[in-house]
């Protein structure tokens, strides 16, 4: 009698029935049949972030150094400039009624409320614009100088002057009447893309601001030493220097910052959304296409 040979079993494991829904057929001939479902959770995902420019999104090795850097501080360096803008007019306004106050005690007294007023005014108008003056000027300077290594970092050359050096001779009076246009000239140079051989030639933009910093450094000197008169009608006439320095720093203020968010836009890269499609309706003057050559009868295609 023979021994037993032993069974070979092999074993499938499959789910139970009902384990994991099955689609039907009806379903299957429809064009959409919902979102997918899964039997577990899925591991993959796209991360919790809206779309933004690239150096924004968390994680990403965003240095001062910055294209979105430059651009947050050009963003206060404009909102500053405005402000000061408008103190710089109030303080033009406000010397201009004590010029007329001083015009109209020629002929009598004056009330002493309407006097007490203007001199408010005037301090007042004068203290402030000082006070952010200078606190204008801690993002304007991070401003250029971020955009100066980020321009030199675009154009593939750095600028003539280093930032210390630069930073230092525009506080050299007389010096900095010539130091920061050349400097923005350079700035917006090679924000362009231009050459490094090439002279760097200053936009309108900047002209009108290069030659208003100019007359108003020059009013600055002239109004210091006007104050060394001590007559009546130069005191008159100190007035109207005043009023005149104050409102051609406001127009220093608007020009810095429109030539901050010029150098800023250029610096940014191009919305694909603002960019005007175009396309061609004729084309006038342009040379025939050369024709191909007849294929031999007989040659493979």
């Amino acid at each position: 009698m023979q021994p037993l040979q032993p069974m070979r079993v092999d074993w499938v494991a499959t789910p139970p029935p009902g384990a994991y829904p099955q689609p039907s057929r009806r379903s299957q001939r429809r064009s959409y049949g919902g979102p997918p479902n899964y039997p577990v959770p899925p591991r993959w995902g796209f991360p919790l972030l809206a779309w933004r420019w690239p150096t924004a999104v968390p994680g990403a090795a965003e240095t001062a150094n910055s294209v979105d850097n430059v651009r947050r501080l050009g963003r206060l360096a404009q909102n500053t400039l405005f402000v000061l803008a408008v103190i710089a007019v109030w303080a033009a306004g406000s010397e201009i009624w004590r010029y007329v106050l001083v015009a109209q005690s020629r002929f009598g007294a004056l009330s002493p409320g309407v006097v007490n007023t203007s001199d408010a005014m005037v301090i007042s108008s004068g203290l402030l614009y000082w006070i952010v003056g200078v606190f204008a000027q801690i993002p304007v300077l991070l401003w250029v100088w971020r955009a100066r290594n980020v321009a030199a970092d675009l154009a593939g050359y750095g600028p003539s002057r280093s930032g210390v050096v630069a930073l230092l001779l525009m506080y050299v009076p007389f010096v900095n009447l010539v130091v920061p246009g050349s400097v923005l000239a350079e700035l917006e140079h090679a924000v362009a893309r231009r050459p490094a051989d090439e002279r760097p030639r200053p936009s309108k933009v900047l002209r009108w601001w290069w030659g208003l910093w100019v007359a108003a450094g020059l009013l600055f000197w002239i109004t210091l030493l006007w104050r060394l008169r001590d007559s009546t009608q130069a005191l008159a006439d100190g007035v109207l220097l005043h009023a005149l320095s104050d409102l051609v720093l406001a127009a220093v203020a608007v020009a810095s910052l429109l030539v901050i968010r010029r150098i800023t836009t250029l610096l940014l890269p191009v919305d694909a959304a603002s960019v005007r499609l175009m396309r061609v309706v004729e084309v006038k003057d342009a040379p025939e296409p050369p024709l191909r050559a007849v294929r031999a009868s007989g040659s493979p295609r």
